[in-house]
């Protein structure tokens, strides 16, 4: 667990500076209050890493439901001086533009499937609880033996290797499985495979069960490849959420990172449009860290945004 103590010692630093410790470094004194030390001493300087799909009309969607549409809106009623009613929002006539998104299915791309998905007696997107947001992350690695079988299933003797060498998965930690399945994306073809690499019921049981996981994710669209999607069918019966269309686990260590985990509000949503940003140490080789990219203001483009109707969406 190479950067398990990198995390151990910024809680500790945060402890020493709430105890009234002279700080090893710069700091203001309202920062030392609270968490403020953990963002100073840790976040800040960490390396950031997406790991979510972007969401356009031609992305791979499971075959039992339609493809996502884009388009441009229109004003509902005459709202003077930006547009008549009916016309659509230019940047030229309104001096702003607005998405119309036509989304058959909250089953897009990376996503939080919520219990309720598929037990009504759970709860939907909008009633888990807000510590989801940031959980200690792991990552098992299965892309050698899925190179080999591409409907490998991860097993329990796999889980249990892993920890051989990296030590016991913490309690309450989110598992992501890296297959390389997503280095396809966006080929639509990948929502048709019959096959495709999972995690088996067996061993999501002993995650949850053994090791007392938060929830788990994996790259493809399914959980199993199974006739039933019994491992899905089972974490949704018993509570358990998971995370589906994963990217860039290539880039994220097994052990020592953090994940951040936002999601829209859909009220009785039965899944969930979610973003997914591993927090790795400092001296991590991918990632960006904060002050390394402009922010506030963001850059500006030498290439405008613009709507291609041959794309059905907007590009640059």
């Amino acid at each position: 667990m190479a950067y398990a103590g990198f995390f151990k010692r910024s809680a500790a630093l945060a402890v020493l500076l709430a105890l009234g410790a002279p700080a090893p470094f710069p700091i203001s004194a309202r920062a030392a209050d609270g968490l403020w030390a953990v963002y100073d001493s840790a976040l800040r300087g960490a390396k950031y890493i997406d790991l979510t799909h972007v969401i356009t009309p031609a992305m791979p969607v499971w075959a039992g439901f339609a493809p996502p549409v884009f388009g441009r809106a229109e004003a509902a009623t005459a709202v003077p001086p930006f547009a008549r009613q009916g016309q659509v929002f230019t940047y030229a006539a309104s001096g702003f533009e607005a998405s119309r998104y036509v989304l058959p299915t909250d089953q897009l791309g990376t996503q939080l499937d919520p219990p309720a998905h598929w037990a009504p007696e759970y709860p939907s997107i909008d009633e888990l609880p807000p510590t989801y947001t940031l959980r200690p992350l792991v990552v098992i690695p299965m892309q050698d033996k899925v190179a080999r079988d591409p409907g490998y299933q991860l097993q329990v003797a796999d889980i249990t290797a892993f920890e051989a060498r990296h030590g016991r998965i913490p309690a309450g930690s989110v598992v992501f499985v890296r297959s390389d399945w997503s280095k396809g994306w966006p080929d639509p073809a990948l929502a048709r495979q019959d096959r495709f690499p999972g995690v088996s019921l067996a061993a999501l049981q002993f995650l949850h069960l053994r090791r007392h996981i938060l929830f788990h994710g994996h790259e493809p669209l399914d959980t199993d490849d199974t006739p039933t999607l019994e491992g899905e069918h089972w974490l949704m019966h018993h509570g358990y959420a998971q995370a589906e269309g994963l990217a860039n686990l290539d880039q994220v260590g097994p052990t020592g990172c953090l994940v951040a985990i936002g999601y829209p509000k859909f009220q009785g949503g039965t899944g969930g449009y979610a973003r997914y940003v591993a927090i790795c140490p400092h001296d991590w080789p991918h990632g960006v860290a904060i002050g390394q990219v402009a922010e506030a203001p963001l850059p500006r483009s030498d290439r405008p945004l613009h709507w291609d109707a041959r794309a059905g969406m907007r590009v640059r």
